[in-house]
C-alpha cells in the first residue's frame, strides 16, 4: 500500500505571513518617498515647463501608484488554499508585476510623445536652477527606492516587488537625463530638454524590457537552474535515496513548490520507503529558501537503474508531502 505523509501549513503560511507583511511595508515607505518626490517635481515643472521633468514626474506618480496592484496583491496572497483556488493566492503578485509593466510602458509613451511635439515646436524653458534641483531630488528618491525594493523583492522572492525596484531605478535615470537637460538649456541649446526626453524614453525601454522578462518567465514556471540542481543535489545526499528522477520546481508568488522524484532500492518495504522520502523531503526544505510544500514520490531501483514509470494505481511507492 501507498503511504503519505503530511506536515502541517502552519509553518509556511507563517513564513509567507512573514514576507508579505515586509513587502507591504517596503511599499509604504516607497509610496511616501516617491509621492513626495512626485509632487515637488509637479511644482516645478508648472513654473519651468520642463518636458524633460514633466516626463520625469510622471514616471515617478506611475512608481508611486503601483503600491496599489502590489498592495492588493500582497493581501491576497496571504490568504490561504481554499476549494477554489486550491494552491492558493500567490499569482496575484504576477498579475500585479503585468499591471507595473504596463504602467511603465504607458508613462514611456507619454514621456516620448512630449518630447517630439516639443522637439517640434520648441520651448524656453524656465528657473533652470529649481529644474536640477528637482532631477537631483529625483535622482537620489529613486535610487533609494529602487535599492530598497529590489533588496526586499529579492530576500522574499517577489518577482514584482523587484520589477518595480527596477522600475524606480529608471526613474533615476530620467531624473540623471533631466539634469543634462537643464544644463544644455542653461547653455542656449533649446533642443536640449526634449532631447533629455527622449534618452528617458530609451532608458525606461530598456529597463522595462527586463523587468517584462522576468514577470514572462514566473507566469512560465520558470525557475533559475541553479535551484534545480541544488534540490537534486539535496535529494541525493538523503540516507537511502540512490537517484533521483524529475524534479519540478515552480514559484507561486514569493514561494516556492517541489515535486520531486527519487530512486529507492527494490529490496525495502513500504514503510521504510516512506521514511526515505520524508528525509529526502526534510532536505530539500533545507536546501532550497522559500520553499513552502514539497511532494517528494519514492519508486524502486529499475534494472539499469532508472526510476521506472509510475503506474496509475499506487503499488509500493511512497510519497512524503509537505506544506
Amino acid at each position: 500500500m501507498a503511504h503519505s505523509h503530511a506536515h502541517s501549513h502552519a509553518h509556511s503560511y507563517a513564513h509567507g505571513d512573514e514576507a508579505g507583511a515586509e513587502g507591504m511595508r517596503v511599499l509604504w515607505i516607497s509610496l511616501a518617498v516617491l509621492g513626495a518626490t512626485a509632487l515637488a517635481q509637479a511644482a516645478v515643472t508648472a513654473l519651468s515647463g520642463s518636458v524633460a521633468l514633466l516626463g520625469d514626474t510622471l514616471h515617478n506618480a506611475a512608481d508611486a501608484l503601483t503600491a496599489v496592484p502590489l498592495g492588493v496583491a500582497f493581501v491576497l496572497g496571504r490568504r490561504p488554499p481554499d476549494r477554489r483556488y486550491t494552491y492558493g493566492y500567490g499569482r496575484a503578485e504576477d498579475l500585479a508585476g503585468i499591471a507595473i509593466v504596463a504602467a511603465v510602458a504607458v508613462s514611456s509613451a507619454a514621456a516620448c510623445y512630449m518630447a517630439v511635439s516639443r522637439l517640434a515646436h520648441p520651448r524656453h524653458v524656465g528657473d533652470l536652477a529649481a529644474v536640477a534641483a528637482a532631477a537631483l531630488a529625483g535622482l537620489a528618491g529613486n535610487e533609494i527606492v529602487a535599492v530598497y525594493r529590489v533588496r526586499a523583492g529579492r530576500r522574499i522572492g517577489s518577482a514584482a516587488l523587484v520589477a518595480d525596484g527596477l522600475h524606480a531605478r529608471a526613474d533615476g535615470l530620467t531624473s540623471l537625463a533631466v539634469l543634462l537637460g537643464a544644463g544644455g538649456a542653461a547653455l542656449g541649446w533649446t533642443w536640449a530638454d526634449p532631447a533629455a526626453g527622449l534618452v528617458i524614453t530609451a532608458a525606461i525601454l530598456a529597463l522595462l524590457r527586463e523587468a517584462a522578462r522576468e514577470i514572462f518567465r514566473r507566469l512560465m514556471d520558470a525557475v533559475d537552474p541553479a535551484l534545480v540542481e541544488a534540490a537534486e543535489q539535496a535529494l541525493r545526499a538523503a540516507p537511502g535515496v540512490l537517484g533521483t528522477g524529475q524534479v519540478r520546481l515552480r514559484w507561486t508568488g514569493h514561494r516556492l513548490r517541489a515535486e520531486c522524484e527519487i530512486v529507492v532500492a527494490p529490496d525495502i518495504t513500504a514503510a521504510q520507503a516512506h521514511q526515505v522520502s520524508h528525509g529526502a523531503e526534510h532536505a530539500l526544505r533545507h536546501a532550497i529558501p522559500r520553499l513552502s510544500a514539497a511532494l517528494v514520490h519514492a519508486g524502486p531501483q529499475g534494472p539499469r537503474g532508472a526510476l521506472p514509470p509510475r503506474a496509475p494505481a499506487a503499488g509500493t511507492d511512497a510519497t512524503a508531502r509537505s506544506g
